[in-house]
């Protein structure tokens, strides 16, 4: 296991073990972290018998629950979470985040907007001080598919510069778990009193289903760094 991913899983660990605790409802996000968040909970469960329930934010997630033997739901049967574990693109000092680069945000902000704690695990190549600093890839957002072009042109009048996220293997854009597309936008670099104009007025544009500008949202973030400690903020 290289430095990364040992970073990824002494944060996700950690996070695990001083938040998870019997009879919980807890929502599993999605990503290469929240995987070894997923692993740590499965081994809670099974050696001090806790009952955990897992919400799902995506496909992937679903199939980590189940792969996993724990116990699978869903947001429709408990609104109220007690804390939802995931991952992120990049985290700003305010814990502000971006998230959406494998196009999971729209679920992924209901079961956090739902949950009392939010908490972010990554590695140390996600901790910047402003967003976009590290992440280049913009801002993903999604859009309903009838409705791209449009949306397009309205966010190049808001200065930004988007990009229809097209297919790795396949023809065509990628579409997400909710059928609809993904355009990332490119502002340059955030700093975090610009973040919530920035997020409504992309709301504000009709076909605009959700953004991947997670603002004010997260608890707290653990942050797995190079040489093997883990920051809390």
């Amino acid at each position: 296991m290289d430095k990364t991913e040992q970073a990824k899983k002494r944060a996700a660990f950690q996070a695990v073990d001083e938040v998870l605790s019997d009879r919980q409802v807890v929502g599993i996000g999605s990503g290469s972290t929240v995987v070894y968040a997923v692993e740590r909970i499965a081994e809670r469960v099974r050696s001090e018998d806790l009952k955990i329930t897992c919400v799902p934010t995506s496909f992937q997630a679903r199939e980590l629950i189940i792969n996993a033997g724990l116990q699978l739901s869903d947001i429709s049967q408990h609104s109220n979470l007690d804390v939802a574990f995931d991952g992120a693109d990049e985290v700003d000092s305010k814990l502000n985040a971006i998230k959406g680069g494998g196009g999971c945000h729209l679920q992924e902000k209901i079961v956090a907007h739902n949950a009392k704690l939010f908490i972010i695990v990554a590695d140390f190549r996600k901790k910047s001080k402003f967003l976009c600093e590290q992440w280049k890839r913009g801002i993903p957002v999604e859009v309903l598919p009838l409705a791209y072009v449009p949306v397009m042109k309205h966010l190049k009048k808001l200065n930004g510069k988007p990009t229809l996220r097209k297919g790795v293997r396949k023809a065509g854009p990628v579409v997400t778990d909710n059928g609809n597309f993904v355009v990332d936008v490119d502002f340059g670099i955030l700093e975090p009193d610009k973040l919530q104009t920035i997020d409504i007025a992309m709301h504000m544009i009709p076909g605009v289903i959700e953004t991947g500008l997670f603002v004010g949202m997260a608890d707290r973030a653990y942050f797995g760094m190079e040489d093997g400690s883990v920051v809390v903020i």
